[in-house]
């Protein structure tokens, strides 16, 4: 069996946003309440003419951070039945290069129905590329 194969994964392969990232690829640096911190891969099929990820992927990846961040609100007794992106807006530094990158979801505000995080993309040096605040509806 790989290290791959052995690390904890965000989600199993057959959800479709996850196969598309290639998220069973993703290191998981830190996972605690209301914190996410991966070490991600940049896929070919996600890339522009410039080598670059395209910018209409990186909602998804903001997407799939900040439902994670979410998940971490709830036990590993209590059940996580879903949640819903309500609105996302993302600012963007400069381009997200490969090979590698991480990516931070960071809690904000956990309300009674809703939830706003933030996500951040910093290239392996720390530099800041891309930054998301999302509201996220909780499940009921």
């Amino acid at each position: 069996m790989s290290d791959v194969d052995e690390r904890p994964l965000f989600l199993k392969p057959g959800h479709h946003a996850g196969d598309l990232l290639e998220s069973r690829q993703w290191l998981i640096l830190r996972e605690e309440r209301g914190l996410v911190e991966v070490e991600a891969h940049l896929p070919e099929h996600l890339l522009n003419p410039r080598d670059q990820l395209f910018g209409g992927f990186t909602g998804t990846y903001v997407d799939m951070i900040s439902i994670w961040t979410v998940r971490t609100l709830f036990g590993s007794n209590q059940s996580f039945k879903w949640s819903a992106t309500v609105n996302m807006r993302i600012d963007y530094f400069a381009p997200v290069l490969g090979p590698r990158f991480k990516l931070r979801g960071e809690l904000i505000k956990d309300g009674r129905t809703t939830c706003l995080v933030a996500t951040h993309f910093e290239d392996l040096d720390g530099n800041k590329l891309v930054y998301a605040i999302t509201t996220l509806r909780k499940s009921d």
